[in-house]
């Protein structure tokens, strides 16, 4: 059986002012970077044989901390990184709720397309995709494989293997540093867990 741990970057000044970062190269802020703490104590004790990441700053961050106890190397993988939002990204979310996409985004995200950027359908995609070859290069018993990426990417790779309509995926709520559960066993994917806080994972 196969486990992968989807885990959210921590905490950073975007996240906590309702700022949209996207694809920009931001930092983590304090408690992001004792949020990363946390998700290395909390697996303090379980076996980690690889760990992948977005390879966005917030999310290299966040998985140092795991990297440096279990001496395992980041591998980058590019198809977890953030939607590209295009010219959303850097925008407060309190203004983008005034543009006439957001009722979409938020009610029908299957249909939208951010103007030159990517559409949901396509960040699934190609997330789903790399899961299931991440999965497949470590099929062996027990193996445990920590993933960093971004909240809408790890709602909708959950919502995928929950077998929902990706129009509701927005439903799924995914918290900074917190950790989702999948496993894989003779090709069946089951959904464990999904925004586990990480005091409650240890």
């Amino acid at each position: 059986m196969t486990t992968l741990l989807l885990i959210r970057h921590g905490e950073n000044e975007y996240t906590r002012s309702g700022r949209l970062a996207g694809r920009l190269p931001v930092a983590l802020n304090e408690k992001g970077h004792k949020q990363a703490q946390t998700i290395a104590q909390a697996l303090q004790k379980r076996e980690v044989h690889a760990i992948y990441a977005s390879p966005l700053l917030r999310t290299q961050q966040t998985a140092e901390p795991l990297a440096q106890q279990k001496n395992l190397p980041i591998l980058p993988l590019p198809a977890v990184q953030e939607v590209d939002f295009a010219a959303w990204q850097d925008c407060f979310l309190k203004d983008l709720r005034k543009e006439k996409l957001w009722k979409s985004v938020i009610q029908t995200p299957s249909v939208v397309q951010f103007p030159n950027g990517e559409s949901f359908v396509q960040a699934q995609t190609r997330a789903v995709q790399a899961l299931l070859e991440v999965a497949e290069s470590h099929a062996s018993p027990k193996a445990v494989i920590a993933i960093f990426s971004h909240s809408d990417m790890i709602k909708l790779m959950v919502s995928y293997f929950l077998g929902q309509p990706l129009d509701l995926f927005q439903r799924i709520v995914i918290n900074t540093a917190s950790i989702s559960t999948l496993s894989i066993h003779r090709g069946q994917i089951a959904v464990v867990a999904v925004n586990q806080a990480c005091h409650q994972f240890a």
